[in-house]
């Protein structure tokens, strides 16, 4: 149900948006841009993102980020894990134009997660896999580097409904309970680089 209900959010706020009467073509700058998040990879996630144009202080970001790496140790057993897919879509409001300077964000996130005997995430000794959605906002600002480069960062809070089951150890099958958590905080960090069409 929740899910639902962020979804179809997104989805009306979009198509908002895209009916507005705009002609891009007549105006100046990028209309696309190409991005990744290098605190993102700090944790081994390569990710990707691409943002869209949809007027001259509206934009969508939509970022993904992948962690496949399983923490399999050589005996076969399983340690340390972050495994995870995260896709992260964003409505941006530009306060002077487009990929240039302050702008505000409403982000709806999406990620499903295996996640083994990491203590600062509450998995030590335990297992957690599951999914999660949310809503938050944000505030960043893009750096012009030049005609096809930028930087950005970008800093977000908000509210995250996780729901996982728990397994007593990193590699054992055997589930102890579905576990349902609702989180307020930090729910994004990025320093990005851009190329920009």
């Amino acid at each position: 149900m929740i899910k639902r209900l962020l979804f179809g959010s997104l989805f009306c706020a979009i198509s908002f948006l895209a009916t507005a009467q705009i002609d891009l073509q007549k105006e100046k700058g990028a209309v696309v841009g190409l991005k990744t998040n290098a605190l993102y990879w700090a944790t081994a996630t390569p990710n990707l993102g691409l943002e869209f144009r949809l007027a001259r202080h509206w934009s969508l970001d939509v970022e993904a980020g992948l962690n496949p790496f399983t923490g399999k140790k050589d005996d076969g057993s399983f340690g340390k894990s972050i495994k995870h897919f995260r896709v992260h879509p964003e409505l941006r409001y530009w306060f002077c134009e487009t990929f240039h300077g302050h702008f505000l964000g409403l982000h709806v996130p999406y990620l499903i997660y295996n996640v083994s005997d990491i203590k600062w995430l509450g998995t030590e000794n335990e297992r957690h896999q599951g999914w999660g959605t949310g809503a938050g906002i944000s505030y960043g600002y893009s750096w012009v580097l030049g005609k096809h480069w930028n930087i950005e960062a970008t800093l977000g809070v908000g509210y995250l409904y996780l729901e996982s089951d728990k397994y007593p150890c990193a590699n054992c099958g055997t589930k102890i309970e579905t576990v349902k958590k609702h989180y307020v905080g930090p729910t994004q960090a990025a320093v990005s680089a851009i190329y920009l069409f």
